[in-house]
């Protein structure tokens, strides 16, 4: 079939874009590499919503920075995603950072970031009581927010498939070229794939996609980060996200809230040469742990749940790297898409898909439905509300992760819908099960029951994060693998 495009990267840019792409009257398809969406970078960074201050005035960083921000409430009523706009902190320690703050809210206001100010330790202190005492200064910046990148990432999927964008898992691409008529040709192992035009949202990927197809060479480094989780016991230990002033390797270690309750601590910033290397290690751990110090001395080292490392996709320019090569008409670039992607992933799905659009001259779509209804949490209701909808459907007083009080009537939606889970790792994603403080101690056993029963298929072929991630080995009444 040939589609009028393809796109490539089933991250959040990847799926804001095929969601934009959905607005027009175009036949779209995208092709993940991976058993799910949402499996490289953009399931495991700091979850903000940057204000724009820092980037470069100019660059295409800052540009698309302030105005994903300023889209972010729409985006997250339409696709029923919890948002909340909780403002950061850019902390100075010492009296001779405060030059530096007011660099930062100069640039910051250069961006056309609004509400900008300096606070003094006293404000400061009252603000952030937890905060290191040795504050002495502080960039506040209300615009700043924090949101679910993953749940963010399924719902604009969600959204676009249905809206009619096709999307195809296990397939990674493997080659890039033109046909004789002026097509792309998309080769995977799970297809041949045509298309008029081509979207690359490959992440540290990338740029070996656009060299493929162009003479405009680009490079990719991995940057892993490093980090750690709080239980929610802590979730009032700080109310805004709490930034240490930036280096040339990032924006430092951080304490960041979740909408969900918990405490991010880091991220590291280390060059390293495999690409989809997300171990973490006790060396970088360990200077999470040092540097986070540095704003919260009474870090609570026992309330740490889980660890996790990401892999970010750091341009050489330094800089998103977006559009059409000179030499590859509609191959659409969406390189270097680091830190702040997740901020600028509206702007830029919107931005791409208007690109796309307009060089294939092609019309809004008037079927298209912006509004994507979330799956009901029962974490989240009062008790009238859950004697509601149990009364409605008595999956939802069956509590699979105790946690998070995650229901089997959540775990059989969240398979059961548009881009739905297929493995456990997915289902922890689009609803909690498992990310608690006994990190699926409890719910996994039912959990995998719930897939295999949902997907018609053997307990023993559920994996963690697809591949060969098998939990089980053999059936042990039978005693045969495979069983």
């Amino acid at each position: 079939m040939l589609y009028d495009v393809i796109l490539i990267g089933g991250g959040v840019v990847g799926c804001a874009t095929a969601r934009e792409l959905a607005r027009y009257s175009l036949s779209v398809a995208l092709l993940e590499k991976t058993e799910d969406i949402c499996n490289g970078q953009s399931k495991a960074n700091t979850a903000i919503v940057h204000g724009g201050y820092d980037a470069a005035p100019g660059s295409n960083k800052a540009k698309f920075n302030v105005r994903g921000n300023a889209m972010f409430e729409r985006i997250a009523e339409e696709l029923s995603v919890p948002f909340s706009r909780n403002g950061s902190l850019v902390v100075s320690f010492e009296e001779s950072g405060i030059p530096a703050l007011l660099a930062l809210k100069q640039r910051g206001e250069a961006n056309g970031v609004k509400g900008l100010s300096i606070l003094g330790r006293e404000a400061l202190l009252a603000r952030e009581p937890n905060l290191n005492p040795a504050a002495q200064a502080a960039l506040d910046v209300p615009s700043g927010g924090i949101v679910c990148p993953y749940e963010l990432t399924i719902a604009y999927a969600e959204n676009a498939a249905q809206n009619g964008v096709t999307f195809f898992r296990d397939a990674p691409v493997t080659a890039v070229s033109r046909n004789a008529d002026g097509t792309f040709l998309v080769s995977s192992p799970a297809g041949e794939f045509a298309s008029r035009a081509v979207v690359n949202c490959a992440g540290v990927h990338s740029a070996e996609l656009n060299n493929m197809v162009s003479e405009e060479k680009h490079s990719i480094t991995a940057r892993r980060g490093e980090y750690y989780i709080v239980d929610k016991a802590y979730r009032d230990a700080f109310h805004s996200t709490i930034f240490q002033l930036p280096t040339a390797m990032g924006k430092g270690v951080l304490i960041a809230p979740t909408v969900d309750g918990t405490i991010l601590i880091g991220p590291t910033a280390d060059d390293i040469p495999d690409k989809d290397d997300t171990r973490t290690t006790a060396e970088g751990l360990a200077r999470v742990l040092s540097r986070a110090k540095l704003s919260w001395p009474g870090l609570p080292a026992r309330a740490f749940i889980t660890t996790y490392a990401g892999v970010r996709a750091h341009a050489e320019t330094d800089d998103f790297i977006l559009g059409e090569p000179a030499d590859a008409p509609l191959f659409f670039n969406a390189l270097g898409v680091e830190s702040p992607g997740l901020s600028a992933a509206p702007a830029l799905g919107e931005f791409l898909a208007q690109s796309v659009a307009e060089r294939l001259g092609t019309a809004p779509n008037p079927a298209f439905d912006p509004i994507r209804p979330g799956i009901p949490k029962f974490r989240d209701m009062t008790d009238a509300e859950r004697a509601e909808i149990i009364a409605r459907d008595p999956e939802y007083a069956k509590i699979v992760c105790r946690c998070e009080l995650v229901t089997e009537a959540e775990i059989r939606a969240s398979i059961r819908r548009p881009v739905g889970a297929r493995t456990v790792d997915g289902i922890k994603r689009r609803t909690r099960a498992g990310m608690g403080r006994c990190q699926a101690g409890f719910c996994l056993p039912r959990t995998l029951e719930l897939l295999a029963e949902e997907l018609a298929a053997s307990p023993l072929s559920i994996t963690k994060c697809g591949g060969e991630s098998r939990y089980l080995e053999s059936n042990l009444f039978s005693g045969k693998a495979g069983e």
